[in-house]
């Protein structure tokens, strides 16, 4: 019996037109040039953790939430006396996304998350760093549907990176405009 796998709607809309808009607007002669998203890493920093530790077991617990898997917790690299930080101390949690999830999130964060942020004007299209990867910041993380907002008593920020196979900015960005990205003009 051959088992039925799940391709997330995302993947199959690159495999279908995406990729083939792509060839045609670059002109690759290759099907191994088209730019593909590769990962997607979401970071959480928690600077109160310096005071509280249980803070970022609970920033751990919602990233768990919003991204599906289990989020690793960062520690500090060297001590700061300014900001009372020690060594070796957590101070935040970050996850990497790729295959099936990468494309579930992105679908969740264009169509259901970034509507729900207040006064959103677009993402900024300048966010790219020269060699084909997006960043964006998010204020609160509440706007993921997973987050209960009666039960989560802090709200975080969190930076999203889309890492794609792009070789430069236009490719990416013509890449997230393909799925969606809802770019300022």
């Amino acid at each position: 019996m051959a088992e039925t796998v799940y391709v997330p709607r995302l993947r199959e809309q690159y495999d279908r037109e995406i990729r083939a808009k792509l060839t045609e607007q670059f002109g690759y002669a290759n099907v191994m040039q088209v730019p593909v998203l590769s990962k997607v890493v979401l970071n959480m920093g928690v600077g109160e953790a310096v005071n509280d530790r249980k803070k970022v077991e609970l920033a751990a617990a919602d990233l768990a939430l919003i991204a599906g898997q289990k989020p690793i917790v960062t520690k500090s690299r060297m001590a700061i006396s300014t900001f009372k930080l020690r060594e070796n101390q957590p101070i935040g949690a970050k996850v990497t996304l790729r295959k099936a999830r990468m494309y579930e999130f992105i679908d969740r964060l264009v169509n259901i998350a970034l509507p729900r942020v207040r006064d959103f004007r677009g993402l900024n299209p300048k966010s790219f760093d020269g060699r084909g990867n997006y960043s964006l910041g998010i204020k609160e993380h509440l706007i993921f549907p997973e987050i209960d907002y009666d039960k989560s008593g802090e709200t975080w920020g969190m930076d999203i990176t889309v890492c794609t196979t792009a070789k430069t900015d236009d490719e990416a960005r013509a890449l997230l405009n393909a799925f969606n990205f809802p770019f300022r003009q």
